[in-house]
Formats: C-alpha cells, sequence, structure tokens
C-alpha cells in the first residue's frame, strides 16, 4: 500500500515494513491524463532491486478516488487519494474563509465517487455563532453531516476520533484550515509535517500527501492544502444529480430531461424560490456548469 507520496519517489508499506520506490517508466505513461499515476492509498505490486528499493509495476484497480482538475481550464486531472471508506472536508468560515464553491465541488466530486463525507468546520474559537449558524442550515438541510471543533480548546474532538477509527479517511480542505493540527490531536502519536527520513523536506507545512496509522484502528490521509477544486469527468447533465437536496426534488420536475436552469415546472427552481433549497448551493450549481462551458471551448 502507497503510504506518502512526493511525485517522484513514493513510500510503500508492506507486512510493517516500509520501502522507498519508484514506478517503473512504462507504468508512467498509462496515466497520461493524471498529473500523478500512483497516489496515496494504492495498492500496487512491486520489484525489490539490488539497492532495497522497489520499482512499482503494476497497480491493483481502485474501488474509488477522489479527483479534481489539475488547474483552471486544464484537462489534466490530478488524484488527491484513493481506496478510501469516507473524506472529512474541513471548512473555515474566517481565517482562512473556504469558499462556498470550493466545498460544494468537493461534496459533488465526493458524491459521483459514493464517498461518503463529513463537514468539519475547524477553529470554532474563531468563527463567528451567526455564520456557523447558517452554514450548518444550508449543509445539514443538504442532508450532510456538519461537526465543529476547536483543536486548540479540545472542543469535538472526541466525536472525530470516533468518526475516524477503524476507517481509512481522507482529511482535506485549503491550506490554514488546520489539517495537520486536527490529526496531532486525534492521535498525538503522529508527528505530520516532520523531516522525513526518505525525502529530507521541511516541517510544519504539509508538502505531500501521507497515510499514517490511528492508534484506535484505522488510516488517515493528511493531504496539503488545495486551492482550488475543478471537476473532471463529470458531464453538465449528471452535475445536479450529486446535489442530493436536488436529487430528492427533480423527481417533481414536468419534464424527465429538465435541467434546472430555466424549465417551466421545475420542481428544483420552485424549491430554491421557497427556500427549501438553499440558494448558495443552487448559484454553485449554475457556476459548475458555466465554468464547464468554459472548459469546453
Amino acid at each position: 500500500m502507497v503510504v506518502r507520496a512526493t511525485g517522484s519517489w513514493y513510500d510503500v508499506q508492506h507486512d510493517g515494513t516500509t520501502y522507498r520506490g519508484r514506478i517503473r517508466g512504462r507504468l508512467r505513461l498509462k496515466g497520461v491524463r493524471t498529473t500523478n499515476p500512483v497516489v496515496v492509498g494504492d495498492r500496487v505490486t512491486c520489484e525489490i532491486d539490488d539497492t532495497g528499493d522497489c520499482v512499482i509495476v503494476d497497480i491493483v484497480p481502485r474501488r474509488n478516488y477522489v479527483i479534481r482538475r489539475a488547474s483552471n481550464l486544464s484537462r489534466e486531472s490530478h488524484i488527491i487519494a484513493a481506496n478510501i471508506d469516507q473524506a472529512l472536508l474541513m471548512v473555515t468560515l474566517r481565517s482562512p474563509e473556504t469558499p462556498t464553491e470550493f466545498v460544494d465541488r468537493f461534496l459533488v466530486t465526493c458524491e459521483a465517487y459514493k464517498i461518503p463525507v463529513t463537514l468539519l468546520l475547524s477553529k470554532l474559537d474563531l468563527q463567528d455563532a451567526e455564520a456557523v449558524s447558517e452554514f450548518r442550515r444550508v449543509y445539514e438541510g443538504a442532508g450532510y453531516r456538519v461537526l465543529e471543533v476547536s483543536a486548540t480548546e479540545g472542543s469535538g474532538l472526541e466525536t472525530v476520533r470516533a468518526l475516524l477509527a477503524g476507517c481509512c479517511t481522507l482529511v482535506s480542505g485549503n491550506s490554514g484550515v488546520g489539517k495537520s493540527t486536527l490529526i496531532r490531536a486525534i492521535d498525538p502519536t503522529i508527528r505530520t509535517g516532520e523531516i522525513s527520513e526518505s525525502h529530507h523536506k521541511g516541517r510544519h507545512t504539509t508538502t505531500f500527501s501521507t497515510m499514517y496509522p490511528l492508534q484506535g484502528g484505522g488510516w488517515v490521509i493528511d493531504t496539503p492544502g488545495i486551492k482550488g477544486f475543478g471537476l473532471i469527468d463529470i458531464d453538465d447533465a449528471e452535475i445536479w444529480h450529486y446535489f442530493p437536496e436536488m436529487l430528492r426534488t427533480a423527481p417533481g420536475c414536468r419534464f424527465y430531461n429538465c435541467t434546472h436552469t430555466h424549465e417551466p415546472g421545475c420542481a428544483v427552481i420552485e424549491a430554491v424560490k421557497a427556500g427549501e433549497i438553499a440558494w448558495p448551493r443552487y448559484e454553485s450549481y449554475l457556476k459548475m456548469l458555466d465554468d464547464d462551458e468554459k472548459y469546453r471551448k
């Protein structure tokens, strides 16, 4: 299992032993549409060379993964992690502010690849109570679980610890939301950000995705902060399927192929007008359609 990926070198764990590895050249060619053909969470087949390092020669088919467009208007994709049981998206409403569009794009991708996702409001001690209440209204109304935590004050940690136990969890979010701080608070034996003997990188900031074992069982994947989250391989006609509140409402539309943008008798538009579907979520949906049109030109 790949437990750390730097882009050129990988840490591969087998029977309690961690090997440093590279990708065989022919394998790299298979991932021409992705910036990273091998990712944390991958199960791989390796050969050990004369130096004791390993060569990754094959990847076991993935059961799921979280993927995003590599950059704005790019045709390349970047896979964040593979073979995970759930995702934990950390959000801050200030210091720094996580954009609603980022949250919604991440959620859509998790829905598309059938990955359960929980939203975690971080740095609760710095957040505005009214903004927290509104965030909960929007996303709990959509059907998502929203947790609150302050790693510095120790509040909410037990609930998160129970959520992570026994699972392989991807922890993601923008830079500065406190991913590494949370992971260290959940399990003090984990030392995120320290210098790696294999890669000799600096500390304090997560530079590469790394998977850590939890004392209570399970694994947690710490990822570098993500600035943007572009959708990839999702057609316009499919996007609304990945908004749970729209999926629940759409059967009431007059037309079976309703795009929920302008059609008469659209139950989704009526639900937005009635406040049953939150406007920020619907606005994100419209922007995803607009961005996809720009991407296709």
